[in-house]
Formats: structure tokens, sequence, C-alpha cells
């Protein structure tokens, strides 16, 4: 497979996945025993979606020297998801206006943070996708430093790899991990048509918990969906 097709093919999948929307992938994750809804991350807004590889970044508190928040938007690229861990603290922000503009204008899928965000009005008017533990205007800078970037780190209560898919809407976000997208997507998109099913035969006048019972509803999360 070509760098191109590569490409084309991930362009899909992130798009599959973000159709389906993070309650549909996480019920997919839990049919396979993956862990990956991020517990504490919210969207920035109402009606913003993401879905991309992930870039990460790891903070500590700063040291003895004045530390640096990072200037680790140049290595990204169109399509990424920025995942930054500041170790959960609402108390400095390690994302903001300028690198939201940036991002923005790099083609950036969104951008996750284990932490807090500030400037969120410039993400508003510019539509950026952003999810985080909160939001609070105190400068990162001098508080913490980058430790890290592109290695594990955590976003609420999961792991992200570099690479790794990083979906959010409405509802949060979840994490695929890189080397089980295929059949977490085929998982999601099986419950999907299951859950249409039973919306279609309800609608037509069956009722619901016959609907859920001839259509597997309570199965469709477990490892036995048959």
């Amino acid at each position: 497979m070509t760098d191109d097709s590569s490409a084309t093919g991930l362009r899909r999948i992130c798009a599959g996945l973000a159709e389906l929307g993070t309650a549909t992938v996480s019920d997919a994750l839990d049919r396979h025993g993956l862990p990956g809804s991020a517990a504490g991350i919210a969207p920035l807004a109402a009606g913003q979606r993401m879905a991309g590889p992930a870039f990460t970044v790891r903070y500590v508190p700063a040291g003895g020297r004045p530390g640096t928040v990072g200037d680790y938007l140049d290595d990204c690229v169109a399509g990424q998801v920025v995942v930054l861990d500041n170790a959960g603290r609402t108390d400095c922000t390690v994302w903001g206006g300028i690198l939201s503009e940036l991002a923005s204008a790099k083609g950036l899928a969104g951008t996750a943070v284990n932490g807090a965000c500030r400037d969120v009005g410039r993400a508003l008017a510019l539509g950026y996708p952003l999810y985080s533990r909160g939001r609070f205007m105190r400068t990162g800078k001098d508080r913490v430093e980058v430790a890290g970037v592109n290695e594990v780190v955590a976003l609420g209560d999961v792991q992200v790899r570099p690479g790794d898919l990083v979906v959010g809407d409405d509802d949060g976000v979840v994490v695929v991990p890189g080397d089980r997208v295929a059949e977490v997507l085929s998982a999601a998109r099986s419950i999907a048509a299951a859950e249409a099913r039973i919306t279609s035969a309800s609608l037509d006048g069956m009722p619901l918990a016959e609907a859920r019972a001839r259509h597997g509803y309570h199965r469709l999360q477990r490892g036995d969906p048959a």
C-alpha cells in the first residue's frame, strides 16, 4: 500500500468513526474489552466534532529554571489531534489563543487537554474543536514544562499512544488503539445498524422491549453480540 493510499484509508476511517459518534464507538470498545472513554474530558461547545491520529505531549511542574509550554505545534501535521497531558491540572493552562489560531490554520483535527484551556472565545470563533477538563485564564508558562513529546500520555483515565485515533463529539472523547482500529470500526458499524433496526421497528409500532430483544440490544456492547 502506498503512502497516499494509506493516508486516504486513514481519512476514511476517521470520517467513519466521527460519523458513528463516540457513544457507538464506546460500545464497540466495550465489545472488545478495550478501555478508551476519557472520563472528565468535555467539549468546549456543542456541535463540535473531531477524529484523527494522536500527537501527544506530556507536561510536568516547572523546575528551578523557567519552563516552557512547548513549540511542538511546528511538528504537527494536518489531520492530527493534539493530546496534552497536564496531569489533570486545572490551575494553569497549556492551550490558548495562539495555539488555536495556528492549529486551525494547519488543519489539525482538534485538541484534547488533560487539564485546562484558555482564550476559549478565539477557539469558538474559529470553530476549532477543543476538549478539556475545564477553562481557566492563568498561564502555564513558568508553572509547567514539556517533559516528553510523542510518548504514552493520559487523557482522563485512559492511555493515549502516538497514532491512536482520538474521536470527539458532544458526548466527549474516546480513544481507539491504533492497532485495533479495523475491528473497532467494524463493531461500531454493526452496533449502529442494530440500533437503527430497533428504532425503525419501534417507530413502526413494535413494543420497545420486543424490538430490543429481537435485535439483541442488551448484548450489543458485550463480547457475545450474536
